[in-house]
């Protein structure tokens, strides 16, 4: 089969759809948005698949890697990422992927990248968001906030996690690095790649997992 060539939610009317269908021989699928176990696993079993193809949103590639980390696939596969709409992709930015990715997402080699669990059973790809926040925040064993933050913003690095702390206009964000970043909050809705949590949190933690994701960069 070679390339695994999922086209996510909407991503089937984006102008780059064309041309991962017809650009290789491998079969491609069209899955819902945000996709779940049934939609992947039977897919990305196949003993054929040597790469994986995700044309769609930062929500899209989470969901997507989420499964293969549950079959245990992450250090099989390699990940290609194709953004709906590059301006607005955090992994886009984070990954440096380049104005037309059709071609990369095919053909280009795959590198280390890290991939950030949370204690919820997700995955964050591109940015994980806790706005408000009022409360005690670590990154590691450095207090990275003890009161109140306007928003605190977490992406995946080379250490582990990024954590940008936004306290208000006046003052400039401060930038944490650490393996973990550790939230005791009052009740608050975290977003992971633009997909809110279910229910209201108050405990939360972004950690970085112990296998690196083999992503196409």
């Amino acid at each position: 089969m070679g390339a695994l060539i999922l086209g996510c939610g909407t991503a089937i009317t984006s102008g780059d759809w064309p041309k991962l269908a017809s650009s290789t021989g491998s079969p491609v699928h069209e899955i819902p948005a945000t996709p779940g176990k049934n939609d992947v696993d039977p897919l990305v079993k196949a003993d054929d698949v040597t790469r994986v193809v995700v044309h769609g949103t930062d929500a899209d590639l989470a969901a997507v890697i989420l499964r293969l980390m549950r079959l245990e696939r992450l250090d099989e596969l390699p990940v290609a990422y194709v953004p709906v709409n590059r301006q607005r992709s955090t992994v886009a930015r984070l990954w440096g992927l380049p104005e037309d990715t059709v071609e990369l997402a095919l053909t280009g080699s795959d590198r280390p990248r890290t991939l950030v669990r949370d204690d919820a059973g997700g995955v964050l790809v591109g940015l994980g968001v806790v706005s408000p926040a009022h409360g005690t925040v670590y990154c590691d064993d450095t207090v990275a906030l003890r009161g109140d933050a306007n928003r605190i913003e977490v992406t995946p690095s080379q250490a582990g996690v990024s954590v940008r702390v936004v306290r208000g206009r006046l003052r400039r964000p401060t930038v944490y690095e650490g393996r973990a970043v550790q939230f005791g909050v009052d009740a608050t809705y975290p977003v992971r790649d633009g997909v809110t949590h279910a229910r209201p949190m108050t405990r939360w933690t972004w950690y970085r997992h112990t296998d690196d994701l083999r992503a196409v960069f």
